[in-house]
């Protein structure tokens, strides 16, 4: 080490040291005889002298100025006190270096800071943050009636807001449509494979690729359809036995959706076929053998109602074209009856159309 480093833990060491004796005293002579004429004078009594010890013994002990100031210095230094041979020693003080003394600072660290009367000491490291119990972790589970109900969808969770503060929602009473000459709906559907789910709100029904409609210059994608009870859509106040959503989506993502009102009368072949399908448990996802043909689900009048509307599940996303069929299909009373046995009611109340423009088939 430099020579300044060198000479500065010398100081240090001479402070903390204390006085040392000195080698020789030209004043001990004359100190030991006035220690001898002092003794001689001291008196013969024992109760005198044990009296005098007593209050020698009362009086506090007086406290020696170079200790405090080695105490402060260390406390200054980081250093640890440590007796030099095993004993108890107050003049021994071992300045510690490098990784000890961080220790030695750590150590000392809370004792050096008094807390402020009425004030909490800070905990040493942050608790960790408790962890949310399981049912708010899987808290959203929505259905059509109780506390999952249609009413608190918006509330279960956050990307669900748009069932409760959207403004273009779905289904709707269909009332006061425009008679316009609409573009034909372009069903371009043929036989597919298919497979069944159902997924705990209704039987659906997953379509292979290769099915797809266009309307309005705009193509789309057939992914799946599924079953309602009983119909979510109103025309003009009446609501049918069921209905079928077909859901596509273009290329952008974007969604539209062909729904199929389903009326009491005669069997569906295509329904039937579908119910022939039905999985044993929920979220259970069954291929069928046969092949489906969808154009067999569609009426022969294809007039439809349009605008613009959401999903009617959640999330309740907007933005959603949709194209309702003027005329139903029909559905057997056994085949409303297969359903209903697993979805007695499954069908979102209508919202408020709010001044949307409807537009009708001629």
């Amino acid at each position: 080490m430099p020579f300044p480093y060198s000479r500065t833990v010398l100081m240090i060491s001479l402070a903390l040291a204390g006085p040392a004796a000195p080698a020789s005293d030209d004043h001990a002579p004359a100190t030991k005889a006035a220690s001898a004429r002092k003794a001689a004078a001291a008196p013969a009594d024992d109760d005198a002298a044990d009296d005098k010890a007593a209050s020698a013994h009362a009086r506090p002990a007086t406290v020696d100025p170079m200790q405090a100031l080695r105490e402060k210095l260390a406390t200054r230094l980081g250093a640890a006190a440590r007796p030099a041979d095993g004993k108890s020693s107050s003049h021994v003080v071992r300045i510690s270096t490098g990784a000890d003394a961080g220790q030695a600072v750590a150590a000392a660290a809370p004792s050096a800071a008094p807390v402020a009367h009425g004030a909490e000491a800070a905990p040493r490291s942050k608790p960790a943050a408790p962890k949310a119990p399981a049912d708010a972790r899987h808290a959203g589970h929505w259905s059509y009636e109780g506390e999952g109900g249609p009413d608190a969808w918006g509330r279960m969770k956050p990307e669900f807001t748009k069932c409760a503060t959207g403004t273009r929602q779905s289904p709707i009473d269909i009332r006061d449509g425009i008679r316009v000459e609409l573009d034909p709906v372009q069903f371009d559907y043929r036989s597919s494979a298919f497979r069944v789910v159902d997924n705990g709100h209704t039987v659906q029904v997953n379509v292979a690729s290769g099915n797809s409609i266009e309307v309005m210059g705009r193509r789309y994608e057939l992914l799946q359809f599924h079953f309602h009870r009983p119909s979510e859509e109103r025309i003009e106040g009446r609501q049918f036995d069921m209905v079928a959503h077909l859901v596509h989506k273009d290329p952008e993502g974007r969604l539209a959706v062909v729904a199929v009102l389903l009326d009491r009368g005669s069997a569906h072949p295509l329904v039937q076929q579908v119910w022939n399908n039905l999985p044993l448990e929920k979220g259970e996802e069954v291929p069928a053998r046969a092949a489906l043909d969808l154009n067999t689900l569609l009426p022969k009048d294809r007039r439809y109602y349009t605008y613009m509307g959401s999903l009617t599940t959640p999330p309740c996303s907007e933005g959603v074209l949709w194209m309702v069929l003027q005329q139903p299909a029909t559905i057997s009373t056994e085949q409303i009856d297969v359903f209903s046995r697993l979805y007695p009611m499954n069908a979102r109340p209508v919202q408020q159309a709010a001044g949307r423009l409807i537009k009708q088939s001629n």
